[in-house]
């Protein structure tokens, strides 16, 4: 049985968002400062959690054992979704909680307002968190007009967004070839300068295209990576092209089938309510689009710059999707825990056979702080770095937003790939708390592990961001970014120390020690020319600066919580929510943080080559 039953808890969101956060700063910026209050996210988030748990959720369950269907004798209309699929996806689009969060214009423009970017984090996490298949047919649209509206001429901004922004069409990201996935570069579809200026035909083949073709939009701008007949070989070559599934003429009516065909849907492992397409552009030579921007000047595209607007984007809102399955996940486990009663009670006496609910038990216990405290360390990550994004726009002057830009470029390949990391042993970890239940798919562990194995793989493999992290965050401008953000962590280990988190604390500056040894290590290798070392290790030193960050985050709350406590005391409602931050903050810094950070450093004082080393034929052995 799918996961349809959403017991999702807003608390913690609420106190990360308008108590940790400085809401009140980002609000003030002129675009919100007659807008929003920090109290109008409530009605967001609580609209939000009733569409997710009266009509995601319970969609969930069509979209999982039904999902999307094809049919490849209509070539216009391929592919179709169920009843309960398509009210989900109006529920979320007709109540403003959709791509509509991708307008970054301040005029409104194209939408009735423009949101916090911040705000759409904790959306996606509980819309994720009710069906992280559906969540993806709203959410690539909301990629697609990021660089339309940042790249494209004003004219097709005009031409498309009002339309999806509205749910009406929606827009694709079509990168991956059968040829060209990681080393997109490869790409063999073509574009041909036409008679008409920024006009190109297209001819080519697609493959894993979410939402690259779907019956709940009446056409699709798919943007699309391509090279014309000079481009120069791998990334640079590259240009980026808007192709209407159905031609849009200037008056934004529709004329006609574009020539882009779906050649067959994906058979998945999971996320079986967004549907993925394989895609042929002209395969009857009719196939036109526009150039995003310039064209490319002397073989040389803008292509991939300008598809980063949108990956970058996309790899945040990755984490996000995969800390909604951990959120998930560790409410089904707690609600099993809760009710599952089996054995006796650890140090029972002799001839005590009473049977205990398994939440007793000191080992269910550590599973569920495991997903309780990745749960809020993800969550720390991962709004931060939607805040560092809305500041690194907003900010009054040029040094403040290329600060927070800063902290966005360090954090992002963290909130992708250690999130999703995580969220595939968090998933495990809640099959384990169900015990033998959990292997049944009657039980919702299945099919959030099925659902959430995406993440890793989506964006940039989680390889491709610790390479990105150990290697161009490291080094961004002289390295001076990167040594400003370890220093933050650092003040704040050093000057913010309460008593009452002394144990975490000493703990904290063990783990800090050690990161920056990883750092200095990792530096002699680079030295030496030893990349293979780096590359062996990146994974690690990724976790590792993760771990670090957020167990940062958590004391950082949990000193925040330390006051709220005292200031309100023990009788107030809300007592048992500090004192769970506390609590939280303190097993995520004694246990999950030394797992990463110091068996990190261990290993990287081995310096074991092996896997390197070894010859290809002893894995044959």
């Amino acid at each position: 049985m799918p996961h349809t039953n959403y017991a999702y808890q807003l608390r913690d969101i609420k106190f990360q968002m308008k108590e940790w956060l400085d809401m009140e700063k980002l609000l003030s910026m002129p675009d919100y400062a007659e807008m929003f209050e920090a109290d109008d996210l409530d009605s967001f988030l609580d609209l939000n959690y009733s569409i997710c748990k009266d009509v995601l959720c319970p969609a969930n369950g069509e979209a999982d054992e039904i999902g999307w269907k094809y049919d490849p004798s209509d070539v216009e209309h391929a592919v179709s979704s169920t009843p309960a699929m398509q009210e989900a996806f109006h529920a979320v689009v007709d109540n403003g909680i959709g791509m509509q969060f991708g307008n970054r214009d301040g005029s409104c423009a194209y939408t009735d307002m423009k949101m916090p970017l911040a705000w759409y984090a904790p959306i996606l996490e509980m819309q994720s968190a009710a069906s992280a298949g559906l969540v993806m047919n709203w959410c690539i649209t909301q990629g697609a007009t990021t660089v339309i509206q940042f790249e494209a001429d004003k004219k097709y901004q005009d031409l498309y967004l009002p339309n999806m922004y509205a749910g009406v069409w929606g827009g694709t990201m079509c990168l991956t070839e059968p040829n060209a996935g990681s080393e997109v570069g490869n790409c063999a579809t073509k574009c041909w300068p036409t008679e008409t200026p920024g006009k190109y035909k297209v001819k080519g083949n697609k493959i894993f295209i979410t939402s690259g073709d779907s019956d709940v939009f009446t056409n699709i701008i798919h943007l699309v990576l391509a090279k014309t007949p000079d481009a120069l070989p791998g990334t640079a070559g590259l240009s980026l092209l808007m192709v209407p599934k159905f031609w849009v003429e200037d008056d934004g009516t529709m004329s006609g089938w574009n020539d882009v065909t779906t050649v067959g849907i994906e058979h998945k492992m999971g996320i079986h309510g967004s549907v993925t397409c394989s895609l042929a552009f002209g395969e009857n030579d009719n196939c036109y689009g526009w150039m995003v921007g310039e064209g490319p000047v002397d073989g040389k595209g803008k292509g991939i710059a300008q598809m980063f607007n949108m990956m970058n984007e996309e790899r945040l809102n990755t984490g996000e999707f995969a800390l909604g399955v951990i959120g998930a996940a560790y409410y089904a486990a707690l609600e099993h825990a809760r009710i599952r009663v089996q054995g006796r009670k650890v140090g029972a006496p002799k001839g005590d056979f009473t049977q205990v609910r398994i939440i007793e038990h000191p080992d269910v216990r550590r599973m569920l702080m495991f997903q309780k405290s990745m749960l809020e360390a993800g969550r720390a990550l991962l709004y931060s770095t939607y805040y560092a994004v809305d500041m690194s726009h907003e900010a009054p002057d040029a040094e403040t937003r290329k600060e927070y830009h800063d902290i966005f470029m360090i954090q992002n390949p963290l909130c992708k790939a250690f999130t999703s990391d995580m969220a595939w042993r968090v998933t495990e970890q809640c099959i384990q708390t169900h015990g033998g239940y959990g292997f049944i798919e009657e039980y919702p562990g299945a099919q959030l592990a099925r659902d959430t194995k995406i993440h890793s793989l989506w964006e940039g493999t989680n390889f491709m961001q610790a390479q990105d992290f150990t290697g161009r965050k490291f080094t961004m401008d002289g390295g001076e970014p990167f040594k400003k953000w370890v220093g933050a962590i650092e003040e704040f280990v050093a000057t913010k120390k309460i008593d009452a988190l002394a144990p975490a604390w000493a703990m904290m500056e063990k783990g800090m020690a050690a990161f920056k040894h990883i750092l200095a290590m990792d530096a002699e290798w680079k030295a030496a020319k030893h990349k293979e070392m780096t590359d062996l290790f990146a994974t690690h030193m990724l976790h590792a600066g993760a771990s670090i960050y957020c167990a940062k985050c958590l004391l950082e709350q949990a000193v925040l919580a330390n006051a709220k406590l005292a200031e309100l005391g023990e009788d107030h409602f809300d007592a048992n929510f500090y004192k769970s931050k506390m609590a939280t903050a303190t097993f995520y810094a004694m246990n999950m943080m030394p797992d990463e950070v110091f068996g990190c450093e261990a290993m990287m004082e081995a310096a074991d080559r092996t896997a390197f080393d070894m010859d290809e034929a002893l894995f044959d052995c």
